[in-house]
């Protein structure tokens, strides 16, 4: 069983920067890879980011590439979702997931098996 807990969530301006973090409970933080999704009002919920159990594997969705910075610390058991130059369109509820499949990062809401609560990111005119 892994928990996972979002933090950092927050309201931004046009172009600024926010860093996410995801801290997981237990002690097999490293054979999982994370993931980050987001769910924006109204929308589904969409894949962003995803990083393997070693770091060294990393995926991210068109509409973020050049922005974002998925990172992972398997010695503090935290994923972090970097986020720069932000935009409206990146108002969401953003989601940490795992993933039993160590070297998956691209994977779907199905092939998740962990999920945190979520963290609000608002754009803020």
């Amino acid at each position: 069983q892994v928990q996972l807990v979002e933090s950092g969530g927050g309201v931004v301006q046009a172009g600024g920067s926010l860093t996410l973090s995801c801290a997981a409970s237990g002690r097999t933080f490293s054979r999982y890879a994370m993931g980050w999704f987001r769910q924006a009002p109204g929308k589904e919920r969409e894949f962003v980011s995803g990083i393997n159990w070693s770091g060294r594997r990393r995926y991210y969705a068109d509409s973020v590439k050049g922005r974002v910075t998925i990172s992972r610390d398997n010695y503090k058991n935290t994923v972090y979702l970097q986020m720069n130059n932000l935009r409206p369109e990146d108002t969401a509820v953003y989601y940490c997931a795992a993933d039993r499949d160590p070297e998956d990062v691209v994977f779907t809401e199905g092939k998740a098996d962990y999920w945190g609560q979520g963290t609000q990111l608002t754009f803020s005119s």
